[in-house]
């Protein structure tokens, strides 16, 4: 358990990095995307071709992954139109939904009861996000965006966590790169007739910024988070994810000057938000000291 928070946590600091690469990068937010699943994809089978761990899977299980591997893709376009609509904190911020979305969906999509304690835990978060979008009235359309953001990264970690149990971490990450890139490649020509673009291609400049985007927040990132799922729940890993803004909040105002731009409400949100974590980590540690005390005696 410990190794798995260890692994969840690294892959929350480089998650930290993805909102300030979304404000370098100058590419409209469909492109980046594609971008970045595509050069994920090619160095992950590089990668593990090299290595000789490149796992052959049959078309049906490539489906189950690849589909997992869209939503990824979806969740990323709407998160980082966000953060162009809005600002980083903001888009960050409206992340940290995740785990309101995680308390009420995985639940039903796994057929059990819904935990009441992770519910009023996620609300805290959710009051947080009322207080900015209430008083932050120009972000109100990268806020919007930010929240199906969340939305669909908590579906995203449902069919992930189911997937983790099945399939080895570096095969899940290779298929979804391959399957994401290729799903948002064949609706990239209809994404572009709404919004058009004067040039497809990438800067020197924003090439070197997709090639550290993918290699260190995504394939890492996504090989350790898919490893923790294995031990950790996907109501856990969403809402330790809520730690991302703070990380990110600080990048963006290290390398940005974002302070200018944010409000009390805001700070008094995002302090929700970390009481929110907080609880719900004790919580966690909590049970699993209860669990090793059963288990003991």
């Amino acid at each position: 358990m410990r190794k798995a928070f260890i692994q969840l946590h690294i892959a929350i600091i480089l998650a930290g990095f993805t909102g300030v690469f979304g404000k370098l990068i100058t590419l409209n937010e469909g492109l980046l995307v594609w971008y970045r699943m595509l050069i994920s994809s090619v160095l992950l089978l590089l990668i593990l071709g090299s290595a000789k761990r490149l796992e052959t899977i049959s078309g049906r299980d490539f489906r189950k992954i690849a589909f997992a591997g869209f939503l990824l893709g979806i969740h990323w376009i709407f998160f980082y139109g966000s953060i162009k609509y809005s600002n980083i904190s903001v888009g960050v911020v409206c992340f940290s939904l995740n785990g309101f979305f995680t308390a009420i969906l995985a639940p039903l999509i796994n057929k059990k009861k819904i935990a009441v304690s992770e519910l009023l835990l996620s609300c805290l978060t959710l009051l947080g996000i009322v207080l900015i979008f209430s008083f932050d009235s120009k972000y109100r359309v990268g806020i919007v965006l930010g929240v199906i953001s969340s939305l669909l990264a908590a579906l995203y970690t449902i069919v992930n966590e189911r997937l983790a149990h099945s399939y080895k971490s570096e095969t899940i990450t290779v298929y979804q790169m391959t399957g994401g890139a290729a799903a948002i490649g064949l609706l990239m020509p209809i994404y572009l007739h709404f919004f058009p673009v004067e040039t497809l291609i990438p800067s020197m400049m924003d090439f070197g910024y997709l090639t550290m985007l993918s290699l260190f927040c995504t394939v890492l990132l996504y090989l350790l988070l898919t490893q923790a799922l294995r031990k950790i729940s996907a109501f856990t890993v969403n809402l330790s994810f809520n730690l991302e803004p703070v990380y990110t909040i600080a990048l963006a105002i290290i390398f940005f000057k974002e302070n200018r731009e944010l409000t009390a409400p805001f700070y008094i949100g995002l302090g929700l938000i970390i009481l929110s974590l907080a609880l719900q980590m004790i919580k966690v540690f909590a049970e699993n000291k209860k669990a090793k005390v059963l288990a003991n005696r």
